[in-house]
């Protein structure tokens, strides 16, 4: 087999280290399923992608993600970083790519920050809403008391290509307490089909930023926290103009995630709400780490 070209990246990244670590493998299409599996969980990080090819298809790369337990139709942090691998080794130049994935086609475009700095963002698609959970159960399952919880808002499963539970807390002190029950997380969450947890506040530790958020996991899905997730951020977009968090339908925030596992990270969130229609934009830096060849 030829050799391989795969990048490390570090995305939703406020520097090299920071944000979250992705994988990405170029020109893939040799490789099996199971060897891509097999490699997801050698590599470890939460999630690797395979670049099929080069070349587009149907107007876009197609790409396939998986986690060390499994293949996923859509991940955050993965869409982003693999189109940056895409815009920096392949067609060398920051413009608008198409991710073709298992849920459907995300596109992802380059911009800058306030600062200046060169970001990307990607449109995910129509949000769904699901059920909500009692406070008094999520409450429990996080090792908060029922007065952490912020019961003005629902603590409720959204999905913009993966479902999380969205559970709106008081403070970053609450924030910073979450623990989960691995036992209790079976008995609620096991029943709602959703990835993770996503909990935040309206305290973040910059005053910069607009909401510390947390993603937390149960016991049986390979990490306990993640540390910049794009997907769970996209939900929590859709949620905050879907019940007026901020009191308006449209909103741009900057969302701080990853400080209680090391690795600080930033996203960039707009979501807007028109009669029954969400547009939902999640954004952040990348910064290449390293650069190899699968033999």
């Amino acid at each position: 087999m030829a050799k391989i070209p795969f990048y490390i990246v570090d995305v939703f990244a406020v520097g090299r280290y920071t944000g979250n670590q992705l994988a990405v493998f170029r020109n893939a299409r040799s490789i099996s399923e199971s060897d891509m599996q097999s490699i997801a969980k050698e590599m470890n990080y939460s999630e690797t992608t395979f670049v099929l090819s080069d070349r587009k298809r149907d107007g876009g790369f197609d790409v396939r993600i998986f986690t060390p337990e499994e293949e996923l139709p859509f991940a955050g942090h993965p869409t982003l970083g693999t189109a940056y691998v895409i815009m920096q080794e392949i067609i060398r130049k920051r413009a608008k790519v198409v991710l073709n994935l298992k849920v459907g086609k995300i596109p992802v475009s380059a911009a800058h920050d306030d600062g200046g700095h060169p970001m990307l963002w990607m449109k995910q698609n129509q949000p769904a809403f699901g059920k909500s959970v009692d406070a008094e159960q999520i409450s429990s399952v996080l090792g908060v008391g029922l007065a952490d919880v912020d019961r003005r808002f629902p603590s409720r499963v959204v999905s913009t290509g993966l479902p999380f539970l969205i559970v709106p807390l008081k403070s970053g002190s609450a924030v910073a307490r979450c623990k989960v029950s691995s036992e209790k997380y079976d008995r609620v969450i096991g029943t709602l089909s959703a990835k993770g947890i996503l909990v935040f506040c309206a305290q973040p530790r910059d005053a910069n930023n607009d909401l510390k958020v947390r993603v937390l996991f149960g016991p049986n899905q390979g990490i306990a926290e993640d540390p910049a997730t794009g997907s769970a951020n996209g939900c929590l977009a859709a949620y905050l103009v879907e019940h007026l968090y901020f009191g308006k339908s449209d909103i741009s925030v900057k969302v701080e995630q990853g400080f209680e596992v090391g690795r600080p990270s930033l996203l960039h969130l707009k979501a807007n709400k028109e009669a029954e229609t969400i547009a939902v934009s999640v954004g952040g830096r990348c910064f290449m780490v390293a650069k190899g060849e699968l033999a």
